[in-house]
């Protein structure tokens, strides 16, 4: 199983929205993010993650 862990982290509230092209995602109080993703593959092993490579 492959895992994409992406956090939002917000200066202001939690609530966002998605903008018309369907892909951009803002905050509705219009306050600074930041966003990280990281893919995870989970295996019968140790799990990797994918992201480093």
């Amino acid at each position: 199983m492959t895992l994409a862990i992406e956090p939002m982290i917000n200066m202001g509230r939690a609530d966002v929205e998605w903008l018309d092209d369907d892909w951009t995602v803002v905050t509705q109080d219009g306050s600074w993010s930041a966003h990280y993703e990281n893919t995870v593959l989970i295996t019968e092993g140790d799990p990797e993650i994918l992201t480093l490579y």
